[in-house]
């Protein structure tokens, strides 16, 4: 076993999972390329605005590689290059304590602009990185965080750009290649907003056009042509306003001497590229620069990226003729939607972040979401009633791979993808994730939250009488499923869904019953007692319509029972809560408790 008795999640056969397959490709990648060492894999994020769930995207398919790599005992760096020194390119919409005069940082570095209002950090680019490093550090992923105004200001590059600059011969001739084609039209056109609002946005090819429109894509920015020097690949930022606004007027390449005009302020400087430190590379070169720079083997990108011309592909020629280094392998990723949203744009604002799932939902939950489907499949996240669904087949399959450990003759089969995505899901190289001890059903938790409103000690006497021989000590045993389905309800579900007990009984209902409704009722408030568990419940409202009947406990579901058991089912909802519908009967008649089930129903 590996430190803290993680085994290697799968070997690599036809049957293993997508990672372990890109695992050995990176593997034996980087043992050609680098034998002996680290294998480095890598991700880009820009904090331009929140970082969204597609975003994650960009971090999870490396992280799950690298994870991998490590259960097998490899040395990995992934490395997440946050790009922080991208200028501030829009006012995004739906942010918190952002209004319209931060529109005069436009053009600055994401690390020269203030934070949103009543945030505790000091720059936009500060304010949103940080809010990602926190929901990273709760899903176990480990990285090498890098900050490209840090990389860019102490001159880390310094000799990567000069060496860039004196190519640029070659860099133009390689990009007039595909100058044919208008930004937005299958070319990205180049410019650090490849990485758009916060990472390589997956743009179908039919909303390029419009993610240009907005201003958000690569396809926004320049690629380094047009100045009146003929081509330069390097933009520098105001020593007056700071914005990168500037016009490159002249360069000497024996002195390396710089100078620029500022179209928005009408600055001018003459500085030495050799020692100057404020500027950066564009982006369709600063990408490859970097892939050589710090040896990535394994970078996946979005699907924009493959087309002619984009960054990606570009990049690859870049990296070979000026660099001299490898484009790293890697897969374009699909997009990630959310349940009855269209597709996320961060630039429209209020798009869901990972820190908004992981309000809703553990960690283990959402890794295993980016784990199951392979990079090339879109797949979508709940935020809305499928959430409950989403827990059920979770739990179902941590059962059967419980089930599936413990062996014995009926242990149920598990396919080696879904046990490696379950594996990958609870815990890392490092070991287990922190997880709930009693993890009971999402939709459950979230019925119990509903009906108590805030009322711990009510919501623990619900959930302790689920199961009578096992109860529950604290909500902490609970924690923190039931703290996420609390959130989901109080966050998620429209007010006129959610669940309010009736004051008194509905005496006018009761009144216009017919004989055979006031029996069944009878039938029910008569077994509560004896059946006052979660399993006995759900006994007895599904067992009172087939009494009724005449017919067996155990008999069949025919369509008339179905039928009749429905319109018992409603009659006690309207009863309870004055509505046709609400959460799963047992749970509500739990919750309500049985004095006052008997008072509502007119026992």
């Amino acid at each position: 076993m590996r430190k803290k008795d993680v085994p290697i999640v799968a070997q690599s056969t036809e049957t293993t999972d997508w990672v372990s397959r890109y695992a050995d490709e990176v593997s034996a990648e980087s043992e050609r390329r680098a034998p002996g060492k680290p294998v480095v894999v890598a991700s880009g994020l820009s904090p331009s605005g929140p970082i969204h769930l597609g975003n994650l995207r960009e971090v999870m398919t490396p992280h799950l590689v690298a994870d991998e790599l490590r259960r097998r005992g490899l040395t990995v760096r992934h490395l997440i290059s946050w790009d922080d020194f991208d200028r501030f390119r829009k006012v995004p919409a739906g942010v918190s304590g952002v209004d319209e005069s931060w529109a005069e940082h436009i053009g600055k570095p994401l690390t020269s602009v203030p934070a949103p209002k009543g945030s505790p950090h000091a720059t936009w680019a500060d304010h949103f990185r940080s809010a990602m490093e926190a929901a990273l550090a709760e899903m176990g992923v480990e990285y090498d965080g890098i900050s490209q105004t840090a990389q860019y200001t102490s001159g880390a590059y310094r000799e990567q750009v000069l060496h860039a600059v004196r190519h640029r011969g070659e860099i133009d001739a390689i990009l007039d290649q595909y100058r044919t084609k208008k930004p937005g039209k299958g070319a990205d056109g180049g410019g650090q907003g490849a990485k758009g609002q916060g990472g390589k946005q997956q743009k179908p090819a039919d909303e390029a056009e419009l993610a240009a429109a907005e201003g958000s894509g690569a396809a926004a920015e320049e690629d380094g042509s047009g100045g009146s020097v003929g081509y330069f690949p390097y933009k520098p930022y105001c020593g007056a306003c700071g914005k990168d606004l500037t016009t490159i007027t002249a360069y000497d390449d024996d002195t390396t001497e710089l100078a620029y005009t500022c179209e928005a302020c009408g600055h001018t400087e003459t500085v030495r590229l050799a020692e100057f430190d404020r500027g950066k590379l564009v982006w369709k070169v600063d990408w490859p620069m970097r892939w050589a720079y710090e040896g990535v083997v394994f970078e996946p990108s979005g699907v924009d990226h493959s087309s002619p011309g984009s960054s990606f592909q570009v990049g690859g020629q870049i990296v070979r003729a000026v660099f001299d280094g490898e484009q790293p392998i890697g897969p374009m990723y699909a997009f990630v939607g959310i349940s009855g949203m269209a597709k996320m744009s961060s630039s429209r604002g209020g798009v869901p972040t990972p820190a908004d799932a992981l309000r809703i939902m553990e960690p283990q939950l959402l890794r295993w979401l980016y784990a199951r489907r392979r990079p090339n499949q879109s797949f979508k996240i709940a935020f809305d009633q499928e959430i409950q669904r989403l827990y059920d087949e979770w739990d179902r399959l941590a059962a059967k791979v419980a089930q599936s450990a413990a062996g014995g003759e009926d242990a149920p089969a598990v396919l080696p993808a879904d046990a490696a995505a379950h594996a990958r899901a609870v815990g890392t190289a490092a070991g287990e994730l922190p997880r709930t001890p009693r993890p009971l059903p999402y939709r459950t938790l979230a019925s119990v939250a509903d009906i108590t409103a805030g009322q711990g000690e009510q919501a623990l006497r619900i959930l302790s009488d689920l199961d009578p021989e096992h109860p529950l000590d604290s909500l902490d045993e609970a924690r923190p499923r039931f703290d996420k389905a609390e959130a989901w309800i109080n966050t998620y579900v429209p007010a006129e869904q959610r669940t309010l007990v009736r004051e008194g009984a509905d005496t006018e209902l009761l009144a216009s019953l017919g004989e055979s409704d006031r029996e069944s009722l009878r039938l029910l408030v008569e077994g509560l007692d004896e059946h006052w568990s979660l399993d006995g419940l759900t006994g007895l409202v599904y067992g009172v319509p087939k009494t009724m009947a005449g017919i067996a406990a155990d008999a069949a579901p025919t369509p008339e029972l179905k039928s009749a058991q429905r319109a018992f089912f409603v009659l006690l909802y309207r009863l309870l809560v004055g509505r046709d519908t609400g959460p799963r009967l047992p749970t509500l008649l739990l919750a309500v408790g049985a004095d006052r089930v008997r008072k509502l129903l007119g026992a």
